[in-house]
């Protein structure tokens, strides 16, 4: 590395940042690779393949790795830059390995222990932790194999010249996806456009109906008919007209029901009207009578009865 004269070799950080540096090309992987960027060497690029026999088979995975000032002592911290539906992409994630956790890191662990770590990270639960995902199994599976067409874009030309190189070097490492996720992440591109079209061929049809409704507010007779040419276009318009039907038939219900109260009125009525009848009748007699006796007719009234 040209630019390792400006750093000091006696100082232990870049001692032992060196000195992995130097096992990491000795002694290479293939399930991971890293390097550090040659203008900064405590900036670390690094590519991981996904664990056999799980939805991350056939991936290759980027990351950043920042060490700190004070390292082995003191953990790195870790960002994916692909994504995988595990871990956010540039956001550092909370591991045991991690800055997150200073307490349970151990100075004698390395950038190659952190990197197997991270491997055997990858199936697990997230359980919540910062920085986590968790997608279907289904998702993964496609994102693993779209990760493997470009590597991702990110920071300087420096940066991506090491993304690219690393890319290159796990692509030339890393076994062919096997056919049947090929298969399968296929399947399930198919079902996912096929659930997209659907969604957006409702929302169309939602909003026709939502701009036709405002201007047949006023005829009763054409918002019938707007209904009826929804039933066949979307059934949520369709939905939407049940409870305007219940609506309508409550208040004839009520009207059925009065009717029946005002027959029985009637009768009652033929009640206070004969009495009334009978007490006039019994009111004009009195009256009569009175009248005869003060006019000296009352012994007839007698003698005919």
């Amino acid at each position: 590395m040209a630019t390792v004269e400006k750093y000091n070799l006696k100082n232990p950080a870049v001692k032992r940042i060196l000195q992995e540096v130097k096992e990491m090309q000795s002694n290479p992987s293939d399930d991971f690779m890293s390097l550090p960027l040659e203008e900064n060497i405590f900036e670390w690029q690094f590519a991981i393949r996904g664990p056999c026999d799980t939805e991350f088979e056939g991936g290759v995975y980027h990351g950043r790795i920042q060490l700190p000032s004070d390292y082995p002592f003191k953990p790195p911290s870790f960002m994916l830059l692909t994504p995988n539906g595990r871990f956010e992409t540039q956001t550092k994630i909370c591991l045991s390995i991690s800055n997150h956790h200073p307490e349970h890191w151990q100075p004698s662990w390395s950038v190659r222990t952190a990197l197997v770590a991270l491997i055997a990270f990858m199936p697990t639960a997230p359980n919540g932790a910062l920085g986590s995902l968790d997608y279907k199994k289904e998702e993964r599976r496609d994102l693993a194999i779209k990760s493997r067409e470009v590597p991702p874009k990110f920071g300087t030309a420096e940066r991506q010249k090491v993304i690219d190189e690393i890319h290159a070097y796990m692509l030339s490492k890393a076994p062919p996806v096997p056919e049947s996720l090929k298969q399968a992440s296929e399947e399930h591109s198919g079902e996912t456009q096929a659930e997209t079209e659907v969604t957006q061929g409702i929302d169309d049809a939602g909003t026709s109906a939502e701009s036709v409704a405002p201007e047949n507010a006023g005829g009763e007779g054409i918002v019938e008919e707007a209904q009826a040419d929804g039933e066949n276009a979307n059934p949520l318009v369709h939905r939407e007209a049940i409870p305007r039907q219940v609506r309508t038939e409550v208040p004839n219900q009520q009207l059925q029901q009065r009717p029946t109260q005002r027959v029985q009125r009637p009768g009652d009525d033929r009640l206070l009207t004969w009495a009334a009848v009978g007490l006039t009748i019994a009111i004009v007699f009195l009256l009569l009578k009175k009248i005869a006796k003060s006019s000296g007719y009352d012994a007839i009234f007698l003698s005919e009865s």
